[in-house]
């Protein structure tokens, strides 16, 4: 008995599919603990795929066993290298690691010895049959299937069909290769359905080698049996799958074969994830790429500044169930504020500026203020912040007419220039428009915040950027691609786009983050979370993009 466990520290409570592991080591049916993650190179990775990814791939490492990323490249005609790049690029950057990028692609040859040995046993047979009489035949879930009326061709003609359908004697569409099962089963997947089919496209790994490939429902259960798979885990619409995946393994012979196990995908609310419609955004330039930040693949909310850590305590705080059920955008919101906090630097950007004057300030005269970066991380430091008789600060800051309880900046009025002193508003300027441009004001050289105690206080605190040695920069505020109240589809099926989804502005930032590097990540005092964009920054001149807004009323369900 070990006496030096920690009586305080609760054991972590394992989730449905754990529990299964468990039960598959202690009887002996498996040995070790093999998952994979099988994406189809046909778009970008999204938030989903994250799940997946690290539930999968901390499964195997939670029971020292081994993690296997393999493409499920069976289809060529909506596959390419770009997909495959960016796929690699996710699943590294996640932290997901395997020995090499294994393709389903590479396993045909052994596909198609398995497709052989079915027609051999007389479990499959080359079928006549249109796509639209294959649908018809297979009837409903309220009417039985019927038999096709080549369902009972010998096993000889079947194999010479079926070579023949491998050697380009066939045009597309005018053979296929079904599975023969029960075309009266309550499940429709195991109605006789479709393992081969012509198609004549180049494959980006296999090139002009095949003209037959194998359809999805064949093809996965034989990659996961080949590469020694134990613990096939996929989401909930593969359950009624899940017969067919064990009827392939078993009846083409391997031995010990891999166990299919379902759980709930992970839903967003108000977010794009479905691949067709990113891809219509992109086509129709609505966005500017599978990774533009409004979107949720991988690649986008890297670009926008999530970390891999923050997405890792999303995935955690969903957990692993059988239950499906919707999560709310703004707990990945939380995940990244709780991420960042401590890491960013707190530095002053100015998003919507106006000037301001303080008349009674040395003219020339710049001085250094000294803040902090972060006042919850001192190991940060601190830096020296520029201070001057022309500053700006944000419009917000400053109101002609404030309503009750408005404490920063009018005529009148004394706030704080945070790190700085006391100032207090005596005119204003406007364009032709009404539109306050200038701000005067005076301050007093006893108030300066160095520790001294100060008799009166001021409410408000507001930011400033010094006005000769602000850099300019874009800053890119996001908002939910959707639109929240109307919801995510308009009636004729066509996405509800927000069309504030993106403000750019282009405001003042103070002179040391105009070095920032790609991916260099900040707290822009009162404005929120920001990262360097690795795309259209270029050395001197980052542009920012806006990960999250300082504050939420998101809090963690009990």
């Amino acid at each position: 008995m070990n006496n030096n466990i920690d009586k305080n520290v609760v054991p972590k409570a394992k989730n449905f599919i754990e529990l299964e592991v468990d039960k598959d080591l202690a009887n002996g049916r498996y040995k070790e603990v093999v998952t994979r993650f099988p994406p189809e190179p046909n778009g970008y990775l999204h938030i989903g795929h994250a799940k997946s990814i690290l539930f999968n791939y901390g499964l195997a490492m939670e029971y020292n066993g081994r993690f296997n990323f393999r493409f499920d490249d069976t289809n060529p005609s909506k596959e390419n290298e770009e997909y495959v790049d960016s796929i690699i690029e996710d699943v590294k950057w996640l932290g997901a690691k395997f020995d090499d990028v294994k393709y389903a692609s590479n396993y045909f040859d052994k596909m198609y010895e398995c497709a052989i040995i079915l027609i051999k046993k007389g479990l499959a047979y080359v079928c006549d049959l249109t796509a639209d009489q294959i649908k018809e035949y297979r009837g409903d879930y309220n009417t039985p299937g019927k038999e096709s009326p080549y369902r009972n061709r010998s096993v000889e003609e079947n194999l010479i069909l079926f070579e023949d359908m491998k050697n380009g004697k066939y045009s597309d569409g005018e053979k296929v290769l079904r599975a023969k099962i029960d075309m009266s089963s309550t499940n429709i997947n195991m109605r006789d359905p479709i393992i081969y089919r012509i198609a004549r496209m180049t494959h980006h790994n296999t090139g002009d080698k095949w003209c037959i490939y194998p359809m999805y429902d064949f093809a996965h259960p034989l990659e996961d049996a080949i590469e020694g798979i134990t613990h096939s885990c996929c989401t909930l619409e593969f359950e009624d799958h899940r017969p067919l995946y064990e009827w392939v393994v078993n009846n083409c012979d391997f031995k010990n074969p891999p166990r299919q196990i379902e759980f709930a995908k992970l839903y967003l609310t108000n977010v794009v994830t479905g691949k067709r419609y990113i891809r219509q955004l992109v086509e129709q330039g609505i966005v500017d790429g599978w990774d533009d930040p409004r979107l949720v693949t991988i690649a986008a909310l890297r670009r926008r500044g999530y970390t891999k850590e923050a997405i890792k305590m999303f995935v955690d705080l969903v957990g692993i169930s059988k239950s499906q059920s919707s999560c709310d955008y703004e707990m990945l919101e939380y995940c990244i504020r709780e991420d960042l906090k401590l890491k960013c630097k707190r530095m002053f950007a100015i998003l919507d500026p106006i000037k301001l004057i303080i008349e009674n300030y040395p003219e020339g005269q710049i001085e250094e203020m000294s803040v902090p970066y972060n006042t919850e991380n001192e190991s940060l430091g601190s830096r020296k912040v520029k201070f001057s008789r022309e500053l700006y600060i944000e419009r917000d800051d400053f109101m002609i007419d404030p309503p009750n309880k408005y404490y920063r900046l009018f005529i009148g009025n004394e706030v704080r220039l945070m790190g700085a002193y006391f100032i207090k508003a005596t005119r204003y300027e406007t364009d032709n428009d009404g539109n306050v441009t200038t701000v005067y004001a005076t301050y007093d050289p006893e108030t300066k915040q160095d520790g001294r105690t100060i008799d009166r206080k001021v409410k408000g605190t507001i930011h400033y950027v010094e006005g000769t040695t602000a850099k300019k920069a874009i800053i890119r505020l996001y908002d939910n691609l959707i639109d929240e109240e109307k919801g995510k589809l308009n009636d004729d099926g066509s996405l509800n786009l927000n069309p504030n989804s993106l403000i750019i502005k282009e405001g003042y930032i103070e002179e040391e983050l105009s070095n920032a590097k790609p991916y260099d990540r900040f707290q822009f005092v009162r404005a929120g979370y920001f990262s360097v964009d690795p795309k259209d920054s270029k050395e001197g001149a980052p542009v920012f993009n806006r990960i999250v807004s300082m504050k939420s009323s998101f809090k963690l369900p009990k």
